[in-house]
Parts: structure tokens; sequence; C-alpha cells
């Protein structure tokens, strides 16, 4: 499969076909880490939300022992993170 570079503002880029996302199971906006090997240009995606499951994690160490009240140490601003 063949595509082109392409400027995109002051920069330049590459469109990723549908048949390539769809096999990745990627899509738009997606995190990726870009490198070169062997003078290639290679395209890894990064996975998954390096926190995805980090709020159950903290909810079943705080139910499994109860004298472990980390929540006593909670910023003012807690409540705006998203998990």
């Amino acid at each position: 499969m063949r595509t082109a570079l392409r400027k995109m503002g002051n920069s330049t880029g590459v469109i990723v076909p549908k048949v390539v996302l769809t096999e990745l199971a990627a899509k738009a906006g997606d995190a990726f880490e870009i490198g070169v090997e062997e003078g290639r240009i290679v395209l890894a995606p990064t996975g998954a939300n390096v926190r995805a499951g980090w709020a159950e994690a903290a909810e079943a160490i705080s139910a499994a022992d109860e004298t472990a009240d980390f929540r006593a140490f909670a910023n003012d601003d807690d409540a705006l993170l998203k998990w």
C-alpha cells in the first residue's frame, strides 16, 4: 500500500488508510510513538490509558485495609481529576 507525504500547515504528515487503522483498532486522537528504525518511519500505538483501572485499584486497597486512609491526604483539586 502506498501513500504520500502531505503538507499540513507548517508540518508534513501522512494519511493513514482506514484499512490500516481498522487492523490496529486505532482511531483519530489515539496516541502513538514515532521513531526511525533502520531507515524506516515506525509508528507504534502507546496502548491504553496508563491510568486505566487506578481508581478501582485504589478503592480495592482502601476496602481491604481500613487503616490505610489515604483520603486524609487529599488535595483540593482531586475531585477535578479524570480517571
